[in-house]
């Protein structure tokens, strides 16, 4: 299941049984796609396809991270793979730092006739139990948030307002303040 925060845990913290399975999975997977959205990001380690354009530039930034491992390199427009000693990952592979990564790659590929992009495949993001706490903790939040909306069957509506010649409904705001600062630290920043 496609989440950031294993379903058990979430079942447990907030005391649903199996009869609300089917919603608790669905507000927790709506709520793990819903902050990757926010953020500009994936969180949940999977394998990425990258074709990075080379300008002369001999440092690429990787998209999307921590990486855990380049799986190969591959020159694009001519299927060569590049031999590990030809690029380097900065930084290293394997720790799960949040930052992004990037690829270095060596002087001699300047001398390479033809090479326009390089296309990455490698693994990026979070293995399932290593997920920053914080970062759980606003999808549980958020899922939650979900859980109570569709529990009350007012989707999309905070109340009644009756006053002063005004009566009418509002609507709720998309994601609640308290997620929105969880989050801060890991969304994707465009310049």
């Amino acid at each position: 299941m496609y989440t950031l925060m294993p379903f058990e845990d979430f079942k447990a913290l907030m005391g649903i049984d199996d009869r609300e399975d089917k919603m608790a999975r669905f507000c927790l997977v709506t709520a793990s796609l819903t902050i990757e959205q926010y953020c500009k990001r994936c969180f949940i380690r999977k394998k990425h396809f990258e074709r990075i354009a080379f300008t002369g530039d001999l440092i690429l930034p990787l998209r999307e991270y921590p990486i855990t491992k380049v799986l190969a390199v591959h020159v694009w427009g001519k299927g060569e793979i590049l031999e590990p000693d030809f690029y380097q990952v900065l930084p290293d592979c394997g720790n799960d730092i949040d930052m992004p990564f990037d690829i270095s790659l060596s002087p001699a590929l300047l001398r390479y006739r033809g090479f326009s992009a390089i296309k990455v495949v490698y693994w990026a993001g979070y293995s399932h139990g290593k997920v920053p706490g914080d970062l759980a903790s606003a999808c549980f939040e958020l899922a939650a948030w979900n859980m109570n909306r569709y529990r009350g069957r007012r989707i999309g509506m905070t109340g009644n307002v009756r006053g002063n010649g005004k009566d009418g409904e509002h609507f709720e705001m998309v994601m609640p303040e308290n997620v929105r600062a969880l989050l801060e630290t890991y969304r994707r920043k465009v310049i």
